[in-house]
């Protein structure tokens, strides 16, 4: 005797979330992530008083008034500013989140699936900004940097979306590491990014092996543009746009594919 399937044919068919509720859901999360960073002093306070008091002693204290100095470590300390939302925003999180079962919850959850991942870029470019502002301020009115309002408009505009390739990195270093452990790895990375990139003096004084590292660096090329930004250096930016780019979709897509394995 066959059996009667007729009935699998008059089974509901799962309606598509209408679009509404998808941008919904994706500002939700959006929400969420502001807000669960915003109330988290651990993340918050270093990230944005590690630069700001770095600026303050170099920036401010130490720089002759009137010298590139200013707006010199005013893109500098901008650059190394915005690295760490990306970095320690995806990287840490991204491991504790794996660990202690939040990811597998969220990947359950009747939520778009790259709501969580665009949250947590809208987070990283919030605080970036957050960053860029008290260095922006204590620029202008404490060290009184010589700098106008499309220089500053041009900081923002590359730094902010610079972000993004520290995510990126971010996310593959949290498939990779364990919750306890990635802090202190990601420090590893990022401390010598700096230094290497020019971050912290020019690049021209470091040894000339260091030199030739710092075009591999993302912090090399997001410098570059902030230094053009500020109107220190004259560069082509295309070439840097399409190299972070690049990185941001390649490690992006290693990231992807280490987290189909790991989970």
């Amino acid at each position: 005797m066959s059996a009667d399937l007729s009935i699998l044919s008059d089974r509901p068919r799962v309606a598509e979330m209408p679009r509404a509720r998808v941008f919904n859901a994706y500002l939700q999360e959006m929400r969420a992530e502001c807000l669960r960073y915003l109330r988290n002093p651990g993340f918050m306070l270093p990230t944005l008083l590690f630069p700001t008091v770095f600026y303050l002693m170099f920036g401010v204290f130490l720089a002759r008034p009137g010298s590139e100095a200013g707006r010199y470590l005013l893109a500098a300390y901008g650059t190394f500013g915005v690295m760490a939302p990306g970095l320690f925003g995806f990287g840490v999180s991204m491991a504790m989140e794996r660990e202690n079962g939040l990811l597998t919850l969220k990947r359950a959850m009747p939520m778009p699936p790259f709501a969580y991942l665009a949250g947590k870029m809208v987070m990283a470019m919030a605080v970036a900004s957050g960053v860029l502002t008290l260095l922006v301020l204590l620029a202008v009115f404490v060290a009184h940097v010589p700098v106008t309002g499309a220089q500053i408009a041009g900081l923002y505009l590359s730094n902010v979306p610079g972000v993004l390739p520290f995510c990126a990195l971010g996310l593959l270093l949290g498939t990779l590491v364990k919750g306890q452990g990635a802090p202190a790895v990601i420090n590893m990375l990022y401390l010598p990014m700096a230094f290497l990139s020019g971050l912290w003096f020019p690049i021209a004084s470091l040894p000339k092996a260091m030199q030739s590292i710092a075009p591999a660096l993302p912090s090399f090329h997001l410098n570059a543009l902030a230094l053009d930004a500020v109107g220190l250096v004259d560069t082509q930016p295309l070439p840097h746009i399409a190299l972070l780019a690049g990185f941001t979709v390649g490690v992006s897509w290693l990231a992807a594919r280490r987290l189909r394995k790991v989970g």
